[in-house]
């Protein structure tokens, strides 16, 4: 009897022994795995569309410009808007942006002509920096003028 006893606790304590002894390795799969699972899909913004769209509003832009239209294009701004242009002061908000455009487009040359084009976008699904070069020519189509911007 007592023979029996000992081979029953040797069979339970070995099987309790096999139990605990699991691969780690495995819970740690099984876990990434499901912890994958539980995390949403992160979809990567198409920046070829959004760069077709970008390059739709310079092209509206450049309308409103070559039209000498300020009000147009000061439509373009967000009321809390920045303008940091080259070797000038900050200016901040439409009232001083629309100021200045009317300013520069008075000492436009008349038949000059503007165009926008974008060289590259990138960012995610919330912000999108632009940048891009200006070409101005004159009412011949010479070039006057070339520049770079950057929007975001």
């Amino acid at each position: 009897m007592n023979h029996f006893k000992f081979a029953t606790v040797c069979v339970a304590f070995s099987c309790l022994a096999i139990g605990c002894n699991s691969n780690p390795a495995e819970k740690t799969e099984t876990a990434d795995k499901a912890t994958e699972a539980a995390q949403p899909i992160e979809t990567k913004p198409d920046l070829a569309k959004i760069k077709a769209d970008i390059q739709a509003l310079e092209n509206a832009w450049a309308t409103a410009d070559n039209a000498r239209d300020a009000n147009a294009l000061v439509a373009f701004y967000s009321d809390d808007a920045v303008s940091m242009a080259n070797n000038t002061p900050m200016l901040v908000g439409k009232a001083a942006i629309q100021k200045d455009i009317e300013m520069s487009l008075a000492k436009r040359a008349s038949g000059s002509t503007t165009s926008y084009e974008i060289m590259d976008v990138f960012g995610d699904e919330n912000t999108v920096t632009e940048v891009g070069k200006i070409i101005r020519k004159d009412s011949t189509g010479k070039m006057i003028y070339t520049g770079k911007y950057m929007a975001i």
